[in-house]
């Protein structure tokens, strides 16, 4: 196919845009977008979270933003479904990573990822994350669920809804236990889509239970099919601020090697693009996608996967940012 920007003039100056590069070239940054730490003027900014001190199996979700950032350099402006641009919406940024002074204290670890939020909330920035495991929401939900409880679309294998692992409560399967507990997250706002593999005790699921949240096991997923768990999920989120983060390990492994904890029998790649473009029209706030650990996927699959999911969540928070404006 013919490049439209084959016969673009190239200049060396501020107002180049790297889009108009070739994919292979130009330092990478998260969909090509510009590298701008200052959040004055943006609209939605793209965040790499390398941390992976929660995980409890596999590690190397550390390394997940990098190589999402590296494998983003093929997505491309607008989304051939449903035509949304996300860059012709609002102002976008690569904002960088979050920086870590105590990356081996966990706790320390949540304080500096919502430091770094803060700024984003402080400047009306709605945030794009990458990860990272899936400690790194909790924080995040700190920063920008701290005057009100928020809802929530998480597609995951695991309801993360467990207490403290090997001595600490800060672990990727404990972020949405401690978001209902601090009220952050609105548990009957909640849905939970994909959930499977067994556990060694209950305690998990009979939390989202007790407290409210819809839980869509996989095997309901496969029975009424896409489009009624798009249904549900509208239903079950409503008009109210509402959060996606996609756990990666939630996709069958076939698509998704790269990841700390990956479970058998998961939803299918067209299945979660399928769901997420179902979510246009919610009010959204921000988004994650977490746990790709690349160096469990020698073919960077599992990073491709993470970036066109990430950017399938960019045209829904764009629309979301710029119905609101």
């Amino acid at each position: 196919m013919a490049d439209e920007f084959m016969n673009k003039e190239v200049t060396y100056d501020d107002q180049y845009d790297p889009k108009l590069a070739p994919r292979y070239s130009e330092i990478a940054t998260f969909m090509r977008a510009p590298l701008q730490y200052d959040p004055t003027g943006l609209d939605i900014g793209l965040v790499g979270v390398p941390y992976d001190g929660g995980v409890t199996n596999r590690p190397g979700a550390r390394h997940g933003p990098r190589e999402m950032r590296n494998s983003s350099s093929l997505m491309r402006s607008i989304h051939h479904a449903t035509r949304i641009d996300p860059y012709s919406l609002c102002k976008i940024a690569d904002m960088g990573d979050v920086r870590f002074a105590r990356v081996m204290d966990n706790e320390s670890v949540v304080e500096e990822i919502e430091a770094f939020f803060e700024r984003l909330v402080a400047a009306n920035v709605m945030p794009l994350s990458a990860g990272g495991d899936h400690s790194i929401t909790h924080p995040i939900f700190r920063a920008i669920a701290k005057d009100r409880p928020i809802g929530m679309v998480h597609i995951d294998a695991h309801t993360d809804t467990w207490g403290e692992l090997q001595g600490s409560k800060f672990n990727h399967g404990s972020p949405f236990r401690l978001a209902v507990e601090e009220g952050l997250l609105d548990p009957k706002r909640a849905v939970q889509i994909g959930i499977r593999g067994a556990q060694n005790a209950p305690g998990g699921w009979d939390f989202c239970v007790e407290h409210g949240m819809r839980v869509i096991f996989i095997e309901e997923f496969d029975e009424i099919g896409v489009d009624a768990v798009i249904k549900e999920a509208r239903r079950v989120v409503g008009d109210g601020e509402t959060y996606i983060t996609f756990d990666v390990d939630g996709l069958d492994p076939v698509y998704a090697p790269g990841t700390g904890t990956p479970e058998a029998g998961g939803i299918s790649m067209r299945e979660a693009q399928k769901l997420l473009r179902g979510l246009r029209g919610l009010n959204l706030i921000g988004g994650d996608v977490v746990e790709v650990a690349p160096a469990f996927d020698h073919t960077g699959n599992t990073a491709l996967v993470g970036a066109t999911l990430m950017y399938e969540i960019l045209c829904l928070l764009a629309e979301a940012r710029a119905s609101r404006s």
